[in-house]
């Protein structure tokens, strides 16, 4: 999948370099599947649009954001065009991140526990 779409994997590698203080914190606890044993992926393109988190075997995005998207119109129709492609998003406010991580994490692994899981 590496290299297939340049322009896409160029974007995703600037918005991983620019992450905030709160992407970089829960990064730091999703990565090498230390949630549940959850792959998660950072700045995966996905549907026109850049998932702050992915994890796809849960089809669950998880998106970080500051007070600027509080009630934001652009928001809702990504969300909506997300959940079509049939993935959950969940959105988390920065200062939920910085302030009480363990929260974020349980709601996290609830929210992946109700995913439903591939058949092998």
């Amino acid at each position: 999948m590496r290299g297939e779409l340049p322009h896409e994997t160029n974007r995703a590698r600037v918005l991983r370099a620019t992450a905030t203080s709160a992407e970089i914190h829960l990064w730091r606890r999703l990565r090498i599947r230390q949630l549940g044993g959850f792959k998660f992926v950072r700045q995966a393109p996905l549907g026109g649009y850049y998932a702050d988190f992915l994890c796809r075997e849960a089809r669950l995005v998880v998106e970080i954001d500051g007070s600027q998207h509080a009630g934001n119109l652009a928001d809702r129709q990504r969300d909506a065009e997300l959940t079509a492609l049939g993935y959950r998003v969940v959105r988390v406010w920065n200062n939920e991140v910085s302030q009480n991580i363990d929260a974020v994490l349980e709601m996290l692994l609830s929210e992946l526990a109700a995913a439903p899981h591939p058949t092998r």
